[in-house]
Parts: C-alpha cells; sequence; structure tokens
C-alpha cells in the first residue's frame, strides 16, 4: 500500500502504533477522505477504543485483520481465527457491526470494495475478517476497469442549518462536507444530534437504540452467504475463511461415501444469518462448525439452531485438512 497508494493518488501514513493508526482513520474520515488501515493479532487489540468511537461518531473507515492464532503475540506469522467475537463485541458498549470474511485472494479485492461500500452507506467501521493462510494465498485475481466497480459515497448533507446527526427517515444522517462552513462537534460522549455531549440515560436510550437499528435494519442488504450443496442435505457444515475451503472438500468426500452433506459459507460474519440458520435446522438433521478457535461462531449457530452442533475446531497454527472436517460430518450422523 505504500508504494500502490501514491500511485493512484492516495496518502500512506506509517504511524507509531495500532492506537494512531485507528485514530488517524478516523481523522482521515472525517477530513472527507475514504480510509483504511491494516493489521492482525494483538495490533487489533490496540485498536478496539477508537473502534468504539468510529462507532459512536458514525465514522466510516475499513479495518482488514488478518487474523493468526493467539492470544497476545501468539503465533505472529501462523493461522488463527480466533477474533471474531473480539471484531462483534471488541469495544465496550452496545453497537453492532459489519464483518466480511473471504476464503480466497479474489474475494479479497472484491470484499474491500464492499466493506468500503458499507462503511460508506451505514456509516460506521467495517472489519474486513481475513485470516492469515488466506492471506498468504498466491491465486488469480482479476480486476475489472475501474468504471465497472461499484462505488458507493457517503451521504454528504447541503443544509448548514440541520444538525450534523439528524438522521434520514433510513436512520443513517448525512455526513457534513469538510471545508464548507458547517458547524461541526463530534465526541465520543453520548450525544444529541448536534453532537453535543448530553450526559443522560434518554440520550443514550435515542442515540444508541438508532446506531443498533440502523444496522438491523439493513440485515437483510447485508447477510451474505455461499450454499454448497445445501438442497437435499441433512448434514450442513458452517465455516468461513480458510476452513471453508477444506469444508468444500470434506463435503464433497461425505457425498462420495452416500452421506447427503452440504456447507453453508459465511461471507458476512456479521450480521450473523440466524434466520438462515433457522431454516437450515427446519430441513438438515444435524450440523457441523469448522473454525480455527475454540468455538466463536459455534454459539451463535447453536444459538439459532437451539440444538447441539458437532464442532471441529483447532486452536491456531494451520488450517483444517479436509478428512478432520470429514471427521466431524461422520461423527454427526451417527
Amino acid at each position: 500500500m505504500s508504494r500502490r497508494l501514491p500511485e493512484v493518488g492516495g496518502i500512506f501514513i506509517q504511524m507509531e502504533d495500532e492506537l494512531a493508526s485507528m485514530a488517524a482513520l478516523l481523522g482521515a474520515s472525517w477530513g472527507g477522505k475514504k480510509s483504511m488501515t491494516a493489521t492482525s493479532g494483538p495490533g487489533f487489540s490496540l485498536m478496539m477504543e477508537n473502534y468504539g468511537l468510529g462507532m459512536m461518531t458514525e465514522t466510516p473507515c475499513v479495518i482488514v485483520n488478518v487474523q493468526r492464532a493467539g492470544p497476545s503475540t501468539g503465533l505472529p506469522t501462523l493461522v488463527g481465527q480466533g477474533d471474531v467475537m473480539q471484531t462483534r463485541w471488541g469495544s465496550h458498549g452496545p453497537y453492532e457491526t459489519i464483518a466480511l470474511s473471504p476464503e480466497s485472494p479474489q474475494e479479497c479485492f472484491d470484499m474491500a470494495v464492499r466493506a468500503f461500500n458499507f462503511s460508506e452507506k451505514y456509516r460506521l467501521p467495517v472489519v474486513v475478517l481475513m485470516d492469515e493462510s488466506v492471506g498468504h494465498l498466491f491465486e488469480r485475481v482479476s480486476i475489472p476497469p475501474k468504471k465497472e466497480i461499484e462505488v458507493v459515497d457517503r451521504k454528504i448533507s447541503t443544509d448548514k442549518e440541520r444538525h450534523i446527526y439528524e438522521p434520514d427517515d433510513d436512520l443513517i444522517p448525512p455526513m457534513p462536507p469538510v471545508g464548507k462552513g458547517f458547524g461541526i462537534h463530534v465526541t465520543g460522549l453520548t450525544h444529541d444530534d448536534r453532537g453535543y455531549p448530553v450526559i443522560t440515560a434518554e440520550a443514550q436510550e435515542k442515540l444508541v437504540s438508532r446506531l443498533v437499528e440502523k444496522i438491523r435494519a439493513h440485515a437483510d442488504e447485508i447477510i451474505d452467504y455461499e450454499e454448497f450443496m445445501i438442497e437435499d442435505a441433512e448434514v450442513i457444515v458452517i465455516a468461513y475463511g480458510i476452513s471453508a475451503r477444506s469444508a468444500r472438500r470434506a463435503v464433497i468426500m461425505a457425498r462420495e461415501k452416500g452421506i447427503k452433506a452440504g456447507m453453508l459459507r459465511l461471507k458476512v460474519i456479521w450480521p450473523f444469518p440466524s434466520k438462515k440458520l433457522r431454516e437450515l435446522a427446519e430441513k438438515a438433521s444435524s450440523f457441523v462448525v469448522a473454525e480455527i478457535n475454540n468455538g466463536q461462531i459455534l454459539v451463535e449457530v447453536e444459538r439459532a439452531i437451539r440444538t447441539d452442533a458437532v464442532f471441529v475446531g483447532k486452536m491456531g497454527g494451520e488450517p483444517h485438512r479436509p478428512d478432520e472436517v470429514l471427521k466431524g460430518i461422520e461423527e454427526a450422523v451417527k
């Protein structure tokens, strides 16, 4: 990025640490620019305070988190998928978030575009939740002509008399343009529509309820998944990122053994597709969850299907082998 951004009119800044990187990201966005940063493991933890600031101030930006095995410094160059719940709940207080999970270099490109579009449309930090194995893959990537790439820009306010946090009917307020004479007050404190601090339960209820609902109300527009051999599946594997590539092969191997298996791959992890899981639970007899942690999405799956699922987990350091996921599928049909 340090090479490419200046070549296309962008600006690259190397900050002293990830706290500063996240702060610079928010400032650049309020300065009228689309902004992003990338990190891994403990760096993402350092971003959490200002991640919450971005949620509270409704600041569009993108964070790429290439997950590695943790906790702490963990395995700095080896794979993990342990930041899923941190992405959802890592900053204090209630809020809703958007996180995308690519399984290939092609999706890294495509989902980066989508992440920017989501961030600008819904006004919040959006996370591309990669993992080390996907991050180090070498595969062909098709980059379309610039004119064919869908680009969503933020809504810009045209009325200087309008309060800067006064929402439209879609619950999302337009942003005031920088340098155009708009009065702007941006704070991490609970605030009213003017952006001024109001330290009351009533103000908190009004503001934070809207921050939550602006994502929940548009969840169907955001949620995305891939269905693989799902039509007649009696066993369904839930996976994402690098784990989905092994799970896909495991499903094929199970079919070769006469087991009606399928896979639901989470392309968007948050918001979580609970409704889809409930629908599948009415048809499938059992579920398998494959992820490189000790069961983070497993919790969400079991909450949605209202029964236990077979867990195929790893603590980190290497991705699943297809035969490991196949073993979980076979356990599920016993």
